[in-house]
């Protein structure tokens, strides 16, 4: 008997063999099959990582996110087979996730020390998946949302794409003397300057720290519909998002989300590269992907920011990974 043959008659006669335990295995998000990105018209989603931080401003480190971010998404792919469906106890809900088809198509090529070429690099690549499904994209820093939109809204054939960013800054720097203009406090930027959206079509969650003088002043100008911190502490998120979201969805094709990490306070979510005090509870952010994975607007989805290094617990790359996971859940498993 050949000992493939062995192997075969091993998993057939032991129980429990088709369970594959959260940190074993190949490293793909939700233990999905891997694909090439021109094989997934099949999937509900499929999920690309972009390892690259060469437009950071701060702490560098958002290059290893990707690889955190999978490893980390296996423990809800275990618990699924473990358990034979879970039961969704915030949302009360039973969740099957054979019933959430996901395909890891890899990494983007990237470029560390060209971001232009990497900036075409994951427009195509997304615009290649946004043409099949719905594409996830796991950062990475803060620019890379720029090229993966553009290449959302050229994929899907979108005229129009309203953008909601859950974030601790606005990255609407347009230009800056030390940074420039294709940094990661730019992107927001880049993307109400592309032919795709403008200001009064983005809604900004959980921003907090310091702007420039003068920003609440462009926000009134511009249209940007902008919820502080204060605003969510006050009015609750529950409403803020709802309210978020229904502004970016409003005469628009499609909703792309980019939820950068560090949204979340660092006492929770210290993995990122420039941390600010007084953020979103890992409950807020929850809710917030819980309400926008249930909208029909979202077309694509990115989770970026997660530096790994900076938090010893692994904490930050699982609370990551469970939003996707939520947003995910939402949309297409319940």
């Amino acid at each position: 008997m050949s000992e493939r043959n062995r192997a075969t008659e091993f998993r057939e006669s032991v129980s429990g063999t088709n369970v594959e335990l959260g940190y074993a295995g190949i490293k793909t998000f939700l233990k999905s099959d891997t694909r090439d990105v021109d094989d997934v018209a099949d999937v509900d989603a499929a999920v690309l990582g972009v390892p690259y931080d060469g437009a950071v401003s701060n702490r560098p480190g958002a290059r290893y996110g990707p690889d955190a971010i999978r490893r980390a998404s296996g423990w809800w792919a275990y618990l699924s087979a473990y358990k034979g469906g879970l039961t969704n106890m915030r949302t009360e809900k039973t969740v099957d996730f054979d019933d959430l088809t996901v395909a890891d198509c890899g990494d983007v090529p990237v470029f560390p020390m060209d971001s232009e070429t990497t900036a075409e690099s994951i427009a195509a690549h997304v615009a290649t998946v946004a043409s099949q499904a719905f594409p996830v994209l796991l950062g990475g820093d803060h620019y890379c949302t720029f090229p993966a939109f553009r290449g959302f809204a050229e994929g899907a054939g979108h005229d129009s794409v309203g953008f909601v960013q859950i974030d601790a800054h606005t990255d609407t720097v347009s230009e800056s003397p030390v940074f420039g203009s294709e940094f990661h406090g730019s992107s927001t930027a880049r993307i109400a300057d592309s032919p795709y959206v403008d200001y009064d079509s983005v809604s900004q969650i959980g921003i907090r720290g310091y702007e420039s003088p003068d920003f609440f002043e462009f926000a009134d100008e511009t249209g940007l519909d902008l919820y502080t911190m204060r605003d969510i502490s006050e009015r609750g998120v529950g409403p803020v998002i709802e309210e978020a979201v229904a502004a970016a969805a409003e005469d628009t094709d499609a909703v792309y989300v980019s939820f950068d990490i560090d949204a979340v306070d660092p006492s929770v979510a210290p993995g990122t590269g420039t941390p600010v005090p007084g953020g979103l509870s890992a409950d807020q952010a929850l809710e917030i992907v819980e309400v926008l994975g249930a909208h029909d607007a979202v077309g694509a989805a990115d989770l970026m920011e997660v530096s790994p290094r900076y938090d010893s617990t692994d904490g930050t790359q699982r609370l990551a990974a469970y939003l996707l996971v939520t947003l995910l859940e939402r949309a297409f498993a319940e």
